[in-house]
């Protein structure tokens, strides 16, 4: 039966136009359609009026030539040899085009994504969902489309690596007609016409995608592992919006990209995400590669989202846009994102409408009615420092938490995560204490997580800019327990000898000195008295120095470190520095800036461990 699309309002003669996808049963005896000769002979011409119907205009010595456009009037429709055949007559409007034309579609009842199955290959249906990607390959162009109850594939088949529909986009809400096939052991809908949904369609098809959408990308639980943790709870909320937001974004077909800290904090941060989020990509996505496609980490060898990532990110980012159809990717900065050296960064991915995510412990600035300054470059900030907070509260341990409202079934595999986080980044507070309680539940005693720190850290010098997705979950004990302690013992040998030898070279060269208010203050040019482009680096060398005298002389005391290169200074000092002296370095470089322009000076981190350039 067809569906006129609307009804005539003059004296025109009425002309139907079927639909690609219609069959002989949606023509009816008397009408008039518009059809295109696709084959002439003697005794007619063969007249197409949609993909799959056809008939025989019988005519003696015909004028009319392939290709031409002709009404005409459907005369007869009979049984011959098992099928249907039409007979097609003059129309009376066959010599003028003075006619209204009514689309004519197929009428088939609408099925729900959910519904499609296997059980269902070769039937002819119809879906309707909204696009959201559109990918050509060397042979048909696929369209990734989503109704309020789940994702599957269409393919329009044309010459190879010819783009089907080109005035389809991203975001369209559309009708496809199409018979369902499997495909690499996916459903898939071989269509035969895509078209759009008119405007109320559309809206409540909208309307229940939405829905739908928030439904499944809300946390189904939000707890924290340390419930009576008073910052833990005040943060909880943004967590779990975080958390919905990563969701929704894997239910939108949205790329992830990951970017983190490339030391045992941000590292444990970036991990754990990636084990909550690739699980759910693989549950939820038709695409065999989505874990590759759909989700990307990096670290970054600063502490902060640098100009020079960005602009990868963004080019990237760009270019699977239009390669691949992908939408722009959601942005998740773990360890890193909080301070004002990332506005230029996050400034720039604001340009393209990127919508960001920061999970970071550093020092934001001031805080005010809870929003710091990057609060106006992100759409969601997590820091402890906004609910008054500190940095003991490290980016490894919110990540964590933030991972296990992601994914709840991901919480035993990373429990013991934000101990390895603390011990690398030598936080000290009463969650602190709890997480490593919870650590040894999981057999990691103190010297067990310190060794595993020093070896992600250890690991992430060679590895630079790579993930190193299979060596590091091996380091953190998500695979094989026997084959972890072998690589530890590995890398923990080499890591102590390269450690040995640097202090060799480094402390007979520390000048310390003393203050009138009891500060030790230690020196060391790092340009002269350590060894270059090699591990460890300037920050881990001065990390370790300071360390050996701390252990000297007691974490009580008023201590502070400071290595110097030919441009960059890297500092570390103890608590009591932060707590008695009201130190903190992000203020200090501030101070430098405003009294000394000319120096170019910039950099940060925490209050008592950061670098200046």
């Amino acid at each position: 039966m067809k569906k006129k699309q609307n009804a005539s309002t003059n004296d025109k003669p009425i002309v139907y136009v079927l639909s690609p996808s219609c069959q002989i049963e949606d023509l009816e005896i008397g009408s008039d359609y518009e059809g295109v000769i696709t084959r002439v002979e003697k005794y007619g011409f063969f007249v197409s009026l949609s993909k799959s119907v056809y008939g025989l205009l019988r005519t003696r010595n015909p004028k009319e030539k392939v290709g031409d456009k002709i009404v005409v009037k459907i005369a007869e429709i009979k049984p011959h040899k098992g099928k249907m055949d039409v007979d097609l007559g003059y129309s009376k409007t066959k010599y003028g085009n003075d006619y209204e034309k009514i689309t004519v579609k197929r009428n088939v009842k609408r099925t729900k994504i959910s519904d499609l199955s296997e059980d269902n290959l070769g039937r002819n249906i119809a879906i309707q969902g909204e696009i959201i990607q559109i990918q050509q390959t060397s042979g048909p162009t696929i369209f990734t489309v989503r109704d309020e109850t789940d994702v599957t594939w269409a393919a329009a088949f044309n010459e190879p690596g010819v783009r089907m529909y080109p005035e389809l986009e991203v975001d369209d809400v559309v009708e496809i007609l199409g018979e369902i096939s499997l495909h690499s052991g996916k459903i898939q809908i071989e269509s035969e016409s895509i078209e759009k949904l008119d405007e109320d369609d559309e809206n409540n098809l909208r309307e229940l995608i939405e829905e739908s959408i928030n439904q499944k990308a809300e946390p189904k639980d939000t707890s924290v592992m340390i419930e009576e943790s008073e910052v833990l709870q005040k943060l909880r909320p943004k967590l779990a919006k975080a958390a919905k937001t990563i969701r929704r974004a894997i239910l939108d077909g949205r790329s992830i990209l990951v970017r983190h800290h490339a030391d045992a904090d941000g590292i444990c941060a970036g991990v754990a995400v990636e084990q909550a989020v690739l699980p759910l990509l693989r549950e939820e996505s038709n695409d065999a590669d989505a874990e590759w496609h759909f989700f990307k980490r990096s670290p970054s060898k600063a502490p902060f989202y640098e100009l020079e990532d960005v602009v990868k990110d963004l080019s990237y980012a760009l270019e699977d846009q239009e390669r691949h159809g992908q939408k722009l990717p959601l942005l998740v900065l773990l360890d890193n994102g909080s301070t004002e050296e990332d506005v230029a960064a996050l400034s720039h991915a604001k340009v393209y409408g990127i919508e960001s995510i920061v999970v970071d412990h550093h020092y934001p600035g001031e805080v005010e009615n809870g929003r710091s300054l990057i609060d106006n470059y992100v759409d969601i900030h997590v820091n402890p420092y906004l609910v008054g907070g500190d940095s003991q509260l490290t980016a490894g341990a919110l990540a964590v938490e933030l991972a296990g409202m992601i994914n709840p079934d991901v919480r035993s595999e990373i429990r013991h995560f934000p101990g390895i986080a603390a011990v690398g980044d030598h936080a000290e507070c009463s969650e602190v204490d709890r997480y490593l309680e919870i650590a040894a539940e999981e057999g990691y005693s103190r010297d067990d997580l310190d060794k595993v720190a020093t070896c992600v850290d250890f690991e992430a010098y060679f590895l630079r800019f790579m993930n190193g997705r299979g060596v590091m979950n091996t380091i953190l004990g998500l695979e094989d327990k026997e084959r972890q302690e072998e690589l530890l013992n590995v890398l923990m040998k080499e890591s102590d000898k390269r450690i040995e030898t640097q202090l060799k070279a480094a402390m007979p060269n520390v000048q310390t000195e003393y203050f009138d208010n009891g500060i030790q203050l230690n020196r060391l040019d790092v340009e002269k008295y350590a060894h270059k482009f090699t591990y460890p680096a300037p920050g881990k060398t001065t990390g370790y120095v300071h360390d050996k005298i701390v252990q000297e002389k007691g974490e009580d005391k008023p201590i502070m470190t400071l290595a110097n290169g030919p441009d960059f200074a890297v500092i570390r000092a103890t608590e009591v520095i932060k707590n008695d002296f009201d130190f903190n370095l992000n203020n200090v470089i501030t101070k430098i800036q405003e009294e000394i322009p000319q120096a170019g000076a910039d950099g940060g981190g925490h209050e008592v461990a950061g670098s200046l350039k």
